[in-house]
């Protein structure tokens, strides 16, 4: 794609989620959501092939639905309210109609099936953006009308979305499907908390989107796609491939690194709330999430194949990516931890 294209089809994204933010009116929420899906579909489509086609396709009737439900749910509550304002939701059948359409543009089980499939067939800067910046619109709306959703439909959604986010990823060996499954785990975390403190969902998406940018952004300096080409990291990068293990990791959650901070304080808030056999729950399918990771360190860092270079001498191409944004990526990703009372105290 051209720069001048990009730059144009960028911006139409960034504006939408913008006028998405900083919207009160349903209309131009609405607005702001199908700018920003038509605009994302060129850059699904950067690398044209098949696959990528197919991808976008699958993208753009999901959200297409889940906009047009979304669409209805507003209409809904306009004719009961006579009001557009995003505050005012009395009827429990237009929330449940915008939490359903909420839910499939955040890709939450049940409606989750598009997220690995078109994660897999877009090139891995598209997929990342897919992962990250794509759900903060849908999230800002839902951390809105959370106090008259229906919580027990959200906890629902919530304990799938974990479980299909754990038993999906198990038997992946493709990194972008794996991430996929990984968001879909995430975003159960997040909604299960929604009902009780919007605001720790905030927390646990900026530092999903710090630790899935840095993920991606190492497997795309690593032009690595598999777990086999991860495996192979060592022998051209080693710093690379240790950096791989401690993102991993601050991803499923493990207690020295960030991941483990949303982790704790939502336990933390549903053990408040009387949610204990849930929180419970939630920690025991964090570990299957957990699992996978360990399988990627262990291929990616923890075993030596068998090498390919016998000269000692530096064989390979420098690597020409720009780089500038991994280290306060990685360091955000993973130090966080000891300064949790002041990330606490900001949120």
């Amino acid at each position: 794609m051209k720069p001048p294209i990009l730059a144009i089809v960028m911006s139409t994204v960034i504006s939408g989620t913008i006028m998405v933010l900083i919207s009160s009116h349903w209309l131009t929420i609405w607005i702001g959501f199908e700018m920003n899906m038509l605009a994302i579909i060129p850059i699904l489509m950067k690398k044209f092939n098949p696959r990528a086609m197919e991808a976008s396709t699958k993208y753009f009737l999901t959200q297409a639905t889940a906009s047009m439900l979304l669409m209805l749910g507003i209409i809904i509550n306009l004719l009961l309210t006579g009001q557009w304002t995003v505050l005012n939701m009395p009827n429990p059948i237009a929330s449940n109609m915008m939490t359903a359409a909420l839910a499939m543009k955040l890709g939450l089980s049940p409606f989750h099936f598009w997220v690995p499939e078109v994660t897999q067939g877009v090139p891995m800067s598209s997929g990342m953006i897919l992962l990250t910046w794509q759900k903060i619109a849908p999230l800002s709306i839902l951390y809105q009308i959370a106090p008259s959703m229906n919580p027990n439909l959200l906890m629902a959604m919530a304990i799938m979305s974990v479980l299909v986010g754990g038993w999906g990823g198990l038997n992946q060996t493709q990194l972008r499907k794996i991430l996929a499954y990984s968001s879909i785990a995430h975003m159960g975390w997040m909604v299960a908390v929604t009902t009780y403190n919007p605001t720790l969902m905030l927390l646990n998406l900026t530092i999903y989107i710090t630790m899935t940018l840095g993920t991606f952004m190492l497997f795309m300096l690593n032009s690595s796609t598999t777990t086999l080409s991860l495996s192979h990291t060592w022998n051209k990068l080693p710093l690379i491939a240790s950096l791989i293990l401690m993102t991993m990791l601050s991803l499923g959650g493990l207690p020295p690194l960030s991941g483990f901070i949303p982790k704790w304080m939502i336990i933390h808030e549903l053990t408040k709330n009387d949610m204990a056999i849930m929180a419970t729950f939630m920690a025991m399918t964090a570990l299957l999430n957990l699992y996978f990771y360990m399988r990627l360190t262990y291929a990616t860092a923890l075993t030596m194949f068998p090498s390919t270079n016998i000269m000692k001498m530096k064989w390979q191409f420098e690597s020409t990516k720009n780089t500038t944004l991994l280290p306060p990526l990685i360091m955000i990703s993973t130090m966080l931890l000891p300064l949790t009372p002041m990330v606490l105290t900001l949120f």
